[in-house]
């Protein structure tokens, strides 16, 4: 009788506490850095191309600001950055070379590919055959509410880069992207609206210098 008593009147706890148990042993266990990092390695060996909108902050040097525009890939090795804000910049690598102009500037710059050390150059592991792993050193991850940041300090970039920060969809698609440099500079971009596999025509990855402005070789990186 006592135990009857103590199962009806227990019962919908019990019942309640049964339901958490199963619901957390449903629950999947965060993943390690190495089994994300190959999640993304697997979401973009298995794209040709990619559209997105980013957004891009800076802070650093006293310095604050904040432009966005449309981002394109293409594989092999082809990226595009076309500014909206603000308007007329653009940042194209074209498989070998780089090209940078803003719309007023007095000449055009441009640096082999295997030169660049530019802060969006880190998203060029994504133009190839991936391999995350071999891109960032000390390679660790997190998780917040549901989604995931990898981290790690871009191979090539040690005397500049100090953190590189990719957040992560469980499928492998990255959302955003922090980069921590050297001096306490921080950049961070997000991407929306992507478009996996967007046909997109090789002559958007050609750029033309403008009319009667001269073409500069940058420096390559220190």
């Amino acid at each position: 009788m006592m135990n009857h008593r103590f199962l009806r009147r227990g019962g919908p706890l019990v019942t309640a506490a049964l339901l958490c148990v199963c619901l957390q042993a449903q629950q999947k266990p965060a993943p390690s850095a190495k089994d994300l990092a190959k999640q993304v390695d697997h979401h973009y060996n298995t794209l040709q191309s990619l559209k997105a909108q980013f957004s891009e902050s800076y802070q650093g040097l006293g310095i604050k600001r904040t432009e966005s525009g449309t981002l394109y890939l293409q594989k092999p090795g082809r990226m595009k950055w076309e500014y909206t804000s603000p308007a007329g910049k653009v940042f194209v690598l074209d498989g070998k070379t780089a090209w940078f102009y803003s719309t007023g500037d007095p000449q055009v710059q441009r640096i082999p590919a295997k030169q660049l050390d530019d802060l969006r150059s880190p998203l060029r592991f994504l133009l190839g055959h991936t391999q995350l792993e071999k891109e960032l050193n000390t390679l660790t991850v997190s998780e917040n509410g549901g989604a995931f940041t990898l981290s790690g300090q871009p191979k090539g970039l040690e005397n500049r880069v100090r953190r590189l920060s990719l957040n992560v969809t469980p499928d492998g698609t990255i959302t955003g992207m922090e980069i921590e440099e050297m001096d306490g500079a921080l950049t961070r971009f997000s991407f929306t609206a992507q478009q996996p596999n967007e046909a997109l025509p090789r002559d958007l990855f050609r750029f033309t210098p403008p009319k009667g402005v001269p073409v500069v070789d940058a420096p390559p990186p220190v």
